[in-house]
């Protein structure tokens, strides 16, 4: 990613037309809504400047200082923007401190996006010389138009052999649609079916509707058909070797909403309530797992797999004595066999998939789902979750409780 030199950042700071900056006093109130569609609209990049637009936290419009003090606090905040789940596809961007001209400033460096368009709470948001504005059609057709499959990740990779007519219809107007977009843009909106799949990367463009992977998974009436592996693998097993007895198995197919929504029922099912009435004055119910820790997991392996020249399924096996689930694809960016699980620490390889499980309300913010996980076993009672990954996969296994 691109770092600005001060001089640099000092020319920027000083422009006052310039369609890649944005000056803010603070960041407080109605500024820190602002500032995310600022970060919206740079990474969408419309005038296609190739170059990262800058938003300088602690200036005044006519590029002065404002005198903010640049805390730790303030910075977290600041990076908080990338993860915090309002814009999707997720924003690459960077946050300092830095000194310019004497005064010290919080500095976001937004990146263009390879997978516009981009949206924040809703709404594609672009910039009209120093102006933000929300996108028409003929703007939102050029950003769509600008993505091309050889920049891009796997998940929006067009499947020759699928056609329009595999997605559901259904799904995307009714589930899909409400939750990736604000009421009153849906309202207005006059695009056609293949212009609306288009702009969430659900078809390569409404010229050519070939399906993505993407589209397959979150819309596809059979994605097995295309994606074989794409799927979920459930055993319970009767002992604590693999080799024991299989109680029950199912492989879990479909989209994502039906697949995760049947997978969950599968494991509530076997996550036995017991209630203890002998060691306390008041009865105490308890399961042998937390089930949001179970749930955490088991998005992260559906988003974070690898589903590219691989048919291996999730795989879900329930021992007497814990739960394990096996992610294909070990781990990917900037997260190592090293650094896995640490706070902050995060990547994806598929951050389309993240986009679209976050608008079907899977995943509320992104990086917390192990952290999450963890909190929640240990209010149970339960050992913390143990992680092994190799170049293949992820496995975690979580510890009944005692």
């Amino acid at each position: 990613m691109k770092r600005y030199s001060d001089e640099e950042l000092l020319q920027l700071l000083k422009s006052l037309e310039s369609d890649r900056v944005e000056r803010k006093e603070s960041f407080n109130g109605d500024v820190t809504r602002k500032a995310r569609q600022a970060v919206c609209a740079f990474a969408n990049d419309l005038p296609n400047h190739n170059e990262p637009g800058v938003l300088f936290i602690g200036a005044k419009d006519n590029g002065e200082p404002s005198g903010l003090q640049v805390t730790d606090r303030l910075l977290l905040a600041l990076a908080d923007i990338k993860t915090d789940g309002n814009i999707l596809p997720l924003p690459v961007l960077s946050v300092e401190r830095r000194v310019l001209g004497g005064a010290e400033l919080a500095v976001v460096t937004v990146m263009p996006s390879d997978m516009p368009p981009v949206k924040y709470d809703g709404r594609i948001w672009i910039r009209t010389g120093p102006r933000r504005a929300i996108a028409n059609e003929q703007e939102e057709r050029l950003l769509i138009e600008r993505r091309r499959c050889k920049n891009l990740p796997f998940d929006i990779y067009p499947i020759p052999s699928a056609k329009v007519e595999d997605l559901s219809r259904s799904i995307f107007e009714n589930e899909y649609l409400p939750s990736a977009f604000a009421p009153d843009v849906l309202e207005e909106n006059n695009r056609t079916y293949e212009e609306r799949l288009a702009s969430c990367r659900m078809i390569v463009s409404p010229e050519n509707t070939t399906p993505t992977v993407l589209g397959l998974l979150a819309l596809g009436k059979s994605p097995q058909d295309f994606l074989p592996g794409a799927c979920i693998q459930f055993l319970r097993i009767d002992g604590v070797e693999l080799a024991d007895p299989v109680a029950d198995e199912e492989k879990i197919g479909g989209a994502f909403v039906e697949m995760l929504r049947r997978a969950e029922e599968k494991l509530r099912a076997h996550n036995r309530i017991s209630v203890d009435i002998v060691s306390a004055p008041t009865h105490r119910i308890g399961m042998p797992y937390p089930p949001v820790t179970i749930q955490q997991i088991l998005y992260n392996a559906v988003l974070h797999r690898t589903y590219e020249s691989t048919n291996a399924p999730v795989r879900v096996y329930w021992f007497d004595d814990r739960i394990e689930i096996h992610s294909p694809g070990g781990p990917y960016g900037n997260v190592t066999s090293e650094n896995f699980g640490r706070p902050g620490i995060t990547d994806y390889r598929n951050p389309n998939i993240a986009d679209v499980l976050k608008t079907f309300g899977f995943i509320q913010a992104f990086g917390r789902g192990i952290p999450t996980a963890r909190r929640e076993a240990e209010r149970n009672g339960n050992p913390p979750p143990e992680f092994e990954t190799s170049r293949s996969a992820v496995v975690c296994t979580l510890r009944r409780k005692a």
